[in-house]
């Protein structure tokens, strides 16, 4: 009896990685902003909030966001 035996894929290199995990960052971040966000502007959508969050800028990407 022959077990078939799946091809692993290959590790990402680490600067992919660590783009995945500021994304998994951004999107938690604004997982937890967005009750206060939504109670100064009621008619925000999630997804608008999310999208503040990858449409910021670039260099401000540790510090505080736009809310």
């Amino acid at each position: 009896m022959h077990c078939q035996v799946q091809q692993r894929e290959i590790a990402p290199p680490r600067y992919e990685q660590v783009g995945v995990q500021e994304e998994i960052q951004s999107f938690l971040q604004a997982l937890d902003s967005y009750p206060a966000r939504v109670a100064k502007e009621p008619n925000v959508s999630f997804h608008q909030h999310l999208c503040s969050f990858f449409t910021g800028s670039r260099d401000d990407r540790h510090g505080s966001r736009r809310q």
